[in-house]
Parts: structure tokens; sequence; C-alpha cells
């Protein structure tokens, strides 16, 4: 198989965990297949998969310029900055979103074009080393987010890339907890996505709930996890009662969907390596 034929591999695996975590129900918060409260309709979840598929070329772009570079360097950083924000001017085309998406999962695809034996830990080590550096080329202007990590000192997508996307691991460990004590591979999806809830300091979130409105959210995401996980009877009640108090409060923790997806995409590595 050529080398255009791996990233084009890498960019489908990326797209195809998006759209499983895109898919997954119930998600506190979160756009799914559901179509109950009006904030979210099918209509508008398949405009969020249209869109994910749009993320593609990119995706496979950003393997692309990891393979030819093969190093971390300041140069690889800046390329991947600037097809992602050609990218995010596609996606937008198509109906937008998965922006905090396409930054997890360019970096980890990119890793994994850089490292091809690499899995797990080792993708996000990678993905760490490419994050350290500065991107020479991006908008001076701050972002929503970069102004709402330094308003109350969260980490935010960028922290979270420089410190190895530790939630990806940390979702990666909750599948493998989940999978081992024999629940489905929905519930262990969801509890993975809870997992990164409990701790995740959303910058969403601050922003539309601020510090209080985050930190109930962690604890609903801990209180199902505590309460047995989201495969037993216990869980799933209090599951539903924090996807229903989500919804009525309008608030969406789109950090730990993006971040869900990068863990599915690095969780299925095993399988998409060509």
């Amino acid at each position: 198989m050529s080398s255009r034929e791996d990233d084009e591999v890498l960019a489908r695996a990326a797209v195809a965990a998006l759209t499983r975590q895109l898919e997954l129900t119930p998600k506190p918060g979160l756009p799914d297949p559901r179509d109950l409260r009006a904030r979210v309709t099918r209509r508008d979840l398949c405009s969020l998969r249209w869109s994910a598929k749009a993320l593609t070329p990119g995706l496979a772009a950003m393997a692309a310029a990891a393979r030819r570079t093969g190093r971390a360097t300041p140069e690889l950083r800046a390329e991947l900055g600037s097809i992602g924000r050609c990218t995010e001017h596609s996606v937008a085309l198509t109906g937008g979103g998965h922006r905090g998406a396409l930054w997890v999962l360019g970096l980890l695809v990119a890793a994994a074009a850089l490292d091809p034996g690499a899995t797990g830990a080792d993708v996000t080590a990678t993905a760490k080393r490419i994050a350290a550096h500065t991107d020479r080329r991006a908008p001076r202007r701050p972002s929503r987010g970069s102004s709402i990590s330094a308003t109350y000192g969260a980490a935010g997508a960028r922290g979270e890339a420089r410190a190895g996307f530790p939630h990806v691991r940390r979702a990666l460990d909750a599948l493998a907890t989940a999978r081992a004590a024999g629940a489905p591979e929905p519930c262990a999806r969801l509890d993975a996505l809870l997992a990164v809830m409990a701790t995740l300091q959303d910058t969403e979130l601050l922003y539309t709930a601020g510090p209080h409105g985050l930190r109930h959210v962690q604890a609903g995401a801990r209180g199902v996890l505590e309460a047995g996980g989201t495969s037993t009877e216990a869980g799933r009640s209090g599951l539903a009662v924090l996807d229903d108090d989500l919804h009525a409060r309008g608030w969406s923790p789109r950090g730990s969907g993006g971040l869900l997806a990068g863990a599915l995409f690095v969780d299925a590595l095993p399988v998409t390596r060509v």
C-alpha cells in the first residue's frame, strides 16, 4: 500500500471514530441520534455526520505532512496549523462544527503517521512532542477558548495537547476497564465519556456555565460512574437524570466529546494500521 493510501486510511479511521462518538447515545448535553428535545434534531445530526466526512482531506493532509517531515518540528506544527485552518473553512461550508475534534484528531493522526508502530499512550506522547512547538503562523487574536483558559486558569485545548492528552488516556483506561468488566461496547464508550467529563476543565462549559456549572457537570459525571457506570441500573438512572439536567440548562460538554473521539481513534489503531 502506498504512503498516500496510508494517510487516507488514518484519516478515514479518525472520521469513523468521530462518527462513532456522534452516534453514541444518550450523551449528556451532546448531539446524539435521539429526536427528543428541540435543541438537536435528526437533521442537525445528519449535518454533523456530513461535516465530519468533510474532515477527511484535511486529516489526510496532516498525516502526509507528518510522514514527509519525519520529526516533531516547529515546521510541522506550523504546517498542521495551516492545514487545520483551511479544513475549518471547508467544513464551515458543509454546516460547520467539529473544531475541537479537529484539533484533537489532527494532532493524533499526525502522531500516528509520524510513529507508525505506536499505539495507545505512545501516540499521545508523540502528539505531545508536536504540540510543544508554537504555531508561528497562527492568528494573533485570542480565541474564545484561549481567553476562557486565561480567565479561569484552565488548561484548555492547547494545554491538554501539550500535556499529552491526559483525558484521551483517561478515556482509554475507562474503555479497557469497562470492557474487562463485561460491559457492552456502547456502555464502555459512555463510561469513557463520563470519565473525561468528570475531571476535564471544559472551556465551553466554563464559558456557558461558569466554574460552578463546570463543577456541577463534573460531579454529575462522577456520580454516574460511582453508581456503577452505565451498564448498571443505578448508573443508567443517574445518566438519565444528568442528561435531562444538562439539556434543560443548555449546557454542552463539547470538549469531552472531541476527546472521546480522539480516544476511539487511538483505540482503533491496532486494527486500522496498514
